[in-house]
């Protein structure tokens, strides 16, 4: 949830806190702020349950493009070009076009050959 906060943050929050709401107020609030952040992953939980329950297949096919997104969103520009464009063949990039080069190099090399004979 808060993925960013770090414990350094965490120990400012909490003597603000105690400068706040005093040693006697803090214990409470402490249980109430603990109570609060369990009633909303609750609810987030029932709710996601009440999706699933409702939609069944069609909510998991709504969320397999969500996670392609995802997956997309933790790739570089290169990985995406080389995945999605070209297949998964890096050597545009790298610059080895003979690993990539015998399945569809040879019919390119050939039918420009063949092309330009012809003119």
């Amino acid at each position: 949830m808060f993925t960013n906060v770090g414990w350094s943050e965490l120990l400012v929050l909490g003597v603000i806190a105690l400068v706040v709401l005093g040693p006697e107020r803090l214990p409470e609030a402490a249980r109430w702020l603990a109570s609060a952040i369990r009633k909303v992953r609750e609810f987030a939980s029932n709710a996601q349950q009440q999706l699933k329950d409702d939609y069944g297949t069609d909510f998991e096919e709504f969320r397999e493009p969500l996670k392609q997104l995802n997956d997309l969103r933790g790739m570089s520009p290169r990985a995406m070009v080389t995945k999605h464009l070209l297949d998964g063949d890096d050597s545009l990039f790298t610059g080895d076009f003979g690993a990539a080069a015998p399945a569809g190099g040879a019919a390119v090399a050939g039918g420009a050959g063949a092309a330009g004979s012809a003119g």
